[in-house]
């Protein structure tokens, strides 16, 4: 009698392969093909014991080895939890992976499912201790190899920094870039000029941005490596103070809070710079001292543009007087044309509001809401009194401190609308019976008196 043949059982290997940059993955016969070749050389070796080249590719071109965000590697990963594979193969295991964690994790993953990892160069199987060592040890060095290349770019990178080198990002307004070098564009280096010079002038960024607004003044148009056009936005706080802050201007290069004289030419002087530091730093000082109750802007957060932006306050200082100022956020970030109402003086418009909240104190409607709310919060008070509180406060209301002015709006208004034929304003009922509730110790006491 024969003896029974035991049938081979069928290994599926996957290969992976990988090259960190994407030179030469154009050609016929590239990186990635080389690697695929030399591993399915040695699965074809390894036929007797079962093994099977799986068709499915798994090619990461132009990916860092420091990262597990790969395509490739991901559906890999895929088909291991799939139960598809049962043998990785790749040409080295930098391929897999340069960092000693990732692999880590990577080892688990195949531990899980029972999957086995080979490099047809550097032979061993993760599957015992001795490949565990021998794979660590490796990957150590692929690491600490990894890193010297880091090491190395970044000096190069600080020692070209230093030169005064354009090292790549946005350009600065006023320069282009040109052979990794900053050239004047002098209609840009007009505005830079025109934007320190105006600022020593009014002495004020908020005014500044207005005016360059509208002006029709944007912020840097350039162009990437690859082509695509970036447009430059509307000039706002944000970019102002970026270029007060920006020391290319002097011609100097910044490399990690270091000044280096650079290889461009200045577009500003000294003298120009320091005054601007100096009006900078008095404008800080000025704000932090500036009492809580001096001028509060009552209707901070509260007031809307007919689009629905919300009215930001702002204020400039002309011959030692302070003009203030609610501007929109759509006109600030789109330009003064894309909202019907850009700004409106701060005292008109203040005032507009407070006249029309003193006077709908005195409805009826209003009184009603408010005794309802008070006896929907448990308070006992008759309409009668209600009705006496709330006009109490039109007498009262030019006694009160600025601060105290600024609490009381904020205790009713809900909310306040500018439009062309007017402002509307919604009231917080609860605030109106919180304000009741308040005044009427006070009309108590008189009406004793």
């Amino acid at each position: 009698m024969k003896p029974t043949k035991v049938p081979i059982k069928k290994v599926r290997c996957a290969i992976y392969t990988r090259k960190s940059s994407e030179e030469g993955l154009d050609m016929e016969f590239n990186s990635l093909d080389a690697q695929r070749e030399s591993c399915a050389a040695y699965i074809a070796s390894q036929k007797a014991e079962g093994w099977l080249e799986l068709p499915d590719r798994y090619d990461d071109g132009g990916v860092s080895g420091g990262t597990l965000e790969r395509p490739a590697l991901k559906r890999l990963l895929a088909d291991i939890e799939a139960d598809r594979v049962d043998v990785v193969v790749v040409y080295k295991i930098d391929r897999l992976s340069r960092a000693l964690m990732d692999f880590s994790k990577l080892v688990e993953v195949f531990d899980a499912h029972k999957v086995t990892f080979v490099s047809v160069t550097q032979s061993f199987n993760t599957t015992t201790s001795m490949g565990r060592l021998t794979l660590n040890i490796l990957l150590s060095f692929a690491q600490f190899e990894r890193e010297v290349i880091g090491e190395r770019i970044r000096d190069k990178f600080a020692a070209s920094r230093k030169r005064g080198l354009w090292m790549g990002g946005v350009p600065p307004l006023g320069y282009d870039v040109v052979a990794r070098k900053l050239v004047v564009n002098e209609t840009e280096a007009e505005l830079v000029r025109l934007i320190f010079r105006r600022f020593i002038e009014l002495g004020s960024v908020s005014a500044l941005m207005h005016e360059l607004t509208a002006a029709g003044h944007r912020a840097k148009s350039w162009t990437t490596q690859d082509g695509k056009e970036r447009q430059g936005g509307p000039i706002d706080r944000k970019a102002l103070y970026g270029y007060f802050a920006n020391r290319v201007y002097l011609g100097e290069a910044v490399h990690k809070g270091v000044s280096y004289p650079g290889e461009h030419e200045a577009l500003i002087d000294q003298a120009t710079w320091d005054r601007v530091h100096a009006i900078l730093g008095e404008n800080t000082r000025v704000r932090g001292s500036r009492p809580r109750t001096e001028s509060p802007a009552l209707l901070k957060g509260l007031l809307f543009s007919p689009t629905g932006s919300i009215m930001t306050p702002i204020h400039t200082r002309k011959n030692g007087k302070i003009y203030r100022y609610y501007v929109s956020q759509t006109a600030i970030r789109n330009g003064y044309g894309a909202c019907p109402i850009k700004t409106v003086p701060a005292g008109e418009i203040e005032g507009a509001v407070v006249a029309q909240l003193r006077g709908l104190l005195r409805t009826p409607e209003i009184i009603v809401r408010t005794w309802k709310q008070t006896a929907e919060d448990g308070e006992t008070i008759a309409e009668s009194e209600v009705t006496a509180a709330l006009s109490r406060l039109d007498p009262l209301w030019d006694e009160l401190f600025p601060a105290e002015q600024a609490r009381l709006v904020r205790l009713l208004v809900a909310r306040a609308t500018i439009g062309t034929d007017g402002v509307q304003i919604a009231l917080h009922t609860g605030g109106l019976a919180t304000l009741a509730a308040d005044l009427r110790p006070t009309l108590a006491q008189e009406t004793r008196q």
